[in-house]
C-alpha cells in the first residue's frame, strides 16, 4: 500500500509539472497583470466578502444565498488551512518553474497542498448557487479565475488547486444539510361560504380602534368614503373597547361586523362575531394584522371588493381558557384566538424580527432576532401536556403555520382544524450553546431542543411560579395554567376570490 501511495504521489508530481511547464510557455502580455490581481483579491476572502455585501442589498433569496456563500467559505477555509495544510506539508513551485515576471512575490510560507484561495472561491459560488443557481453560475468564472491565478501566478501546484476546489465544494454540500432550503409554502386554500352582499358599506358596522398603531385622523373619513353606507364607530382611549364593539355590532340593521385595528382588537371583534352569527370584514389596520393578512384583505382595496361581492369564507378559532388566581380559588376566564399564543420569549423575539425585517429581510431578521433574544433570556418551568419541560418558547398557533421553524410567518389555510404546538426547550446540557448553533446553521426545525406538533387540545401549566401569556398580541400576566381548543370553521370572513 505504501509502495502504491508513493507511486501515486510521483505521477501527481510528474502532471504537475508537466501542466506547469504549460502555464509557462504561455506569452507574457495584460493577462498576466490580470491574474495576479485576481489572486490577491482573494486573499482573507476579501472578494468574496465584498460580492457578498452587493448581495445583501437585495432581500430575499438573494440575501440568503449571499449568507450561505459566506457560510461555506468559512467553513472550507478552516478545514483546508486548520487541518489539510498541517497533514499534507508540500512545498510551492519555485522560481525556475515559471517566469519571475509571473511569479507571486512574496511566497507564501504555508503548504502548498490544497490551495486555500480555490477552497474559499468554489465554497463561496457552489454555496450560493445551491440557493440562488443562476447567481452561482455568474460567480462561476470568477471562482474558477481564482483557482487558475494560483498556478499561474505559481503560488499552487495544479493538483493543490483540484483538491481545494474539491474540498470548497464539500464544504458547500455539508453546510447545504446544516442549512436546508426551505420547502415552498402551500398555495392559499378556502372554504367558501354565502354572505351578505355590502355595496358602499350597506348593512357593515365597523369598530375603529384609535389605539391601533397606524390610525390617523383621516382614517375614518377615509373608510367613509370607501363604505358611505356604513355605520363606523370611532373607539376614543377613554372608552371601553369590549363594550363599544358590542355596540357596533348590535347596531340597527347590521348584517356584517367590521374592525379596524390591531391582533387584539380583531380578535374582540371575531368573538362578537361569532357570538351573533355574522360575517367579519377584517380592515388592514393597527400596529400589527396577522389575520387581514392571511385572510386575504391587507389592502383597503381588497377589503372593498370582496365585502361588494359578498365574497367570504369559513375559519376556525381558538378557545384559550385561562386560570388565574390563587390556588384552590382559580378564575377563569376563556378568550377567542385567532393567530397565535406564547408564553416565555417569543413576544421578545417577535419584537426584535419585526424591528430589524425592513432593513434584513425575513429570513436574516428571524436568525438575528433569535441570536440576541435568546443570548439574554433565560428558560422558564412549564408541564405541558402533562410533561415537565425548561422551555425558551412555547407557541401555539391557530392553524398550521409556515415555515416550520423558529419563525413563523405564514397561514395559507385558515381551517385546517389543528393548533400548531411548537416549543424549543432547554432540557438538554449545554442548552443555549445548542439553540446558537442550530439558528446560525439553519437547523432549529430539526435539532433536539425543538418540539413540532399539531394537537386539537393542549394543555400549560407553570407550577409554582404565575406565567406570564401573549394571546394575539395581548400580555395577561399571574397566569397559572391555559388550556387551548378548537372550534372548526366557526367564524365567517370576507376574502376575495382572487
Amino acid at each position: 500500500m505504501h509502495s502504491t501511495w508513493r507511486n501515486s504521489h510521483r505521477w501527481i508530481g510528474r502532471l504537475d509539472k508537466y501542466l506547469v511547464k504549460h502555464v509557462s510557455d504561455l506569452p507574457g502580455g495584460n493577462h498576466d497583470d490580470f491574474f495576479r490581481r485576481l489572486s490577491a483579491s482573494g486573499n482573507h476572502g476579501k472578494l468574496w466578502i465584498a460580492a457578498a455585501a452587493v448581495m445583501a442589498a437585495f432581500p430575499g433569496k438573494t440575501r440568503r444565498a449571499a449568507l450561505h456563500g459566506l457560510l461555506a467559505q468559512a467553513v472550507a477555509s478552516a478545514v483546508t488551512n486548520g487541518v489539510f495544510k498541517t497533514l499534507l506539508p508540500r512545498t510551492r513551485p519555485l522560481p525556475e518553474h515559471l517566469p519571475v515576471f509571473r511569479f507571486v512575490h512574496p511566497q507564501p510560507t504555508s503548504s502548498s497542498m490544497p490551495s486555500g484561495h480555490s477552497a474559499s472561491a468554489v465554497a463561496f459560488a457552489v454555496g450560493v448557487g445551491l440557493v440562488r443557481p443562476a447567481l452561482g453560475a455568474a460567480l462561476a468564472p470568477a471562482a474558477l479565475g481564482v483557482a487558475y491565478s494560483r498556478v499561474h501566478t505559481g503560488a499552487h501546484w495544479p493538483s493543490d488547486v483540484f483538491f481545494g476546489s474539491a474540498l470548497g465544494a464539500g464544504a458547500a454540500l455539508v453546510t447545504r444539510r446544516w442549512w436546508p432550503v426551505r420547502p415552498p409554502f402551500p398555495q392559499p386554500a378556502r372554504t367558501w361560504t354565502p354572505a351578505p352582499e355590502l355595496p358602499g358599506g350597506e348593512g357593515l358596522s365597523i369598530v375603529v380602534n384609535t389605539l391601533g398603531g397606524s390610525f390617523r385622523e383621516e382614517t375614518a373619513a377615509a373608510l367613509k368614503e370607501v363604505f358611505p353606507k356604513a355605520h363606523i364607530n370611532t373607539v376614543q382611549p377613554e372608552d371601553e373597547l369590549l363594550a363599544q364593539i358590542a355596540a357596533t355590532a348590535d347596531w340597527p340593521g347590521t348584517r356584517a361586523l367590521g374592525v379596524w385595528g390591531g391582533d387584539g382588537t380583531v380578535g374582540a371583534a371575531a368573538a362578537a362575531a361569532v357570538e351573533r352569527s355574522i360575517p367579519l370584514l377584517v380592515l388592514p389596520g393597527g400596529t400589527l394584522n396577522h389575520f387581514a393578512r392571511d385572510a386575504g384583505t391587507g389592502s383597503l382595496k381588497e377589503a372593498v371588493a370582496a365585502a361588494s361581492r359578498g365574497e367570504a369564507a369559513l375559519a376556525d378559532i381558538g378557545i384559550v381558557a385561562v386560570e388565574r388566581g390563587l390556588a384552590g380559588q382559580p378564575e377563569v376566564a376563556e378568550l377567542i384566538m385567532l393567530n397565535t399564543s406564547s408564553i416565555g420569549l417569543y413576544p421578545d423575539l417577535v419584537r426584535r424580527r419585526e424591528q430589524l425585517q425592513p432593513t434584513l429581510g425575513k429570513p436574516l431578521a428571524g436568525v438575528v432576532a433569535m441570536i440576541r433574544t435568546f443570548a439574554a433570556g433565560t428558560p422558564v418551568t412549564l408541564t405541558v401536556d402533562g410533561v415537565l419541560h425548561k422551555v425558551w418558547i412555547a407557541y401555539v398557533g391557530r392553524g398550521r403555520y409556515y415555515p416550520r421553524d423558529h419563525a413563523p410567518l405564514l397561514r395559507p389555510v385558515l381551517d385546517d382544524g389543528v393548533l400548531d404546538v411548537r416549543l424549543i426547550t432547554a432540557d438538554e446540557s449545554f442548552a443555549r450553546l445548542r439553540l446558537l448553533w442550530s439558528v446560525l446553521t439553519g437547523t432549529v426545525a430539526g435539532s433536539r431542543i425543538t418540539h413540532l406538533r399539531e394537537a386539537t387540545e393542549v394543555r400549560i401549566d407553570a407550577g409554582g411560579a404565575p406565567m406570564a401569556l401573549a394571546v394575539d398580541g395581548e400580555a395577561l400576566a399571574g397566569v397559572r395554567s391555559v388550556k387551548y381548543s378548537v372550534v372548526p370553521r366557526a367564524l365567517a370572513y370576507y376574502t376575495p376570490h382572487s
